[in-house]
């Protein structure tokens, strides 16, 4: 069937790499811009040429939506690929009419955090570029539908996987993103944040790229994020701090650091002192994140998230508080696991 095959951009040019210049911008503004779904609708384009496109280059994006949050309005798809494999991504609804997407960049993670739902599920692959900036595509498509000025605003690199894993793939998503011919997004509204991949961080500090860098701590000894985070094994905080201080001093940007409130694990009085003790930096940024449960941990409560934070800026460490997103359709943070729960097939 005509446009059945599910869409892979990264042939795009390709196809057409022998027509004039014009008509590599002619396809530009019809899939970043006008957001088309089917080459029919690429009216400017000549029939013949649309039908080739068609054929060879589909825009399909096969995908099921999870139903819409009440409160939050959060919504997770589950992306299949053209072989089968699947993946997950959040469309995050935020005040003011802003949309954040996190994508994925791998199919699971290798990494196994214990408190990470993607990280029990095992590593399938890496994700092709093509894989990762159609995730963005696809919720932009969604908001176009839904009518009014609503467009996505930030896209954080924050879902399945980790992406320093998968730096090249991923770099080349995060310029095809910026790229003025393309998507179009300013590299300040792009994040990328990983598990603490020093090589990544290192490399990514002298990319030309002014994006943003977290870094996913959540323990701030060796001795506890090894226990919940086997990564801290080949990259100890003795490795990952001065990765950290490389890249502020290349870029000047302040780095986030993560930090997951898990009941009883990692939110203790001692826990915040060792923690502020460790971000003495003027460019750290500590951003303590609620826990959504996963079956094995539960989060902190809100007092316990308070004093613990409290804490922090009493030792002078710039500290906020996240609001958790997605917890009813498990798209928060550690949730995602490509589970087929969805109802309703786009």
């Amino acid at each position: 069937m005509l446009g059945s095959l599910p869409m892979n951009l990264s042939n795009l040019h390709q196809i057409i790499i022998n027509e004039p210049k014009f008509r590599h911008q002619q396809l530009d503004q019809a899939v970043f811009v006008d957001l088309i779904e089917n080459w029919e609708q690429a009216s400017v384009l000549p029939r013949v040429l649309r039908e080739k496109l068609n054929q060879d280059c589909p825009l399909l994006i096969s995908a099921e939506l999870s139903k819409t949050e009440t409160k939050e309005s959060t919504q997770k798809a589950l992306i299949t690929l053209d072989d089968g494999a699947q993946i997950e991504t959040v469309l995050i609804r935020q005040k003011g009419n802003r949309n954040t997407v996190c994508v994925s960049s791998q199919v699971g993670c290798p990494l196994a955090c214990a408190f990470c739902a993607t990280g029990q599920m095992g590593f399938t692959r890496n994700l092709m570029a093509h894989e990762i900036v159609e995730q963005v595509l696809f919720f932009m498509r969604l908001l176009k539908k839904e009518g009014g000025d609503a467009k996505v605003d930030n896209i954080v690199f924050m879902g399945m996987g980790e992406p320093f894993l998968n730096y090249l793939e991923v770099i080349k998503a995060l310029k095809w993103l910026n790229d003025p011919e393309s998507f179009n997004f300013g590299s300040r509204r792009l994040s990328i944040s990983t598990a603490g991949v020093t090589e990544g961080i290192i490399k990514i500090g002298g990319e030309k790229l002014q994006l943003n860098l977290a870094v996913s701590l959540h323990f701030a000894t060796d001795l506890s994020r090894r226990r919940y985070m086997p990564i801290a094994n080949k990259y100890p905080l003795e490795k990952l701090m001065p990765a950290v201080d490389e890249y502020i001093r290349k870029t000047g940007r302040k780095v986030m650091f993560e930090y997951l409130m898990i009941k009883d694990i990692n939110d203790s009085d001692n826990d915040a002192k060792l923690l502020a003790a460790l971000m003495t930096k003027p460019l750290y940024m500590v951003n303590l994140i609620p826990y959504n449960p996963t079956g094995r941990f539960q989060a902190s409560t809100e007092e316990r998230v308070a004093k613990f934070k409290k804490i922090l800026s009493d030792a002078e460490v710039n500290v906020t508080t996240r609001h958790s997103y997605g917890s009813s359709i498990d798209a928060a943070c550690g949730q995602l696991a490509a589970k087929k729960n969805y109802k309703k097939k786009i």
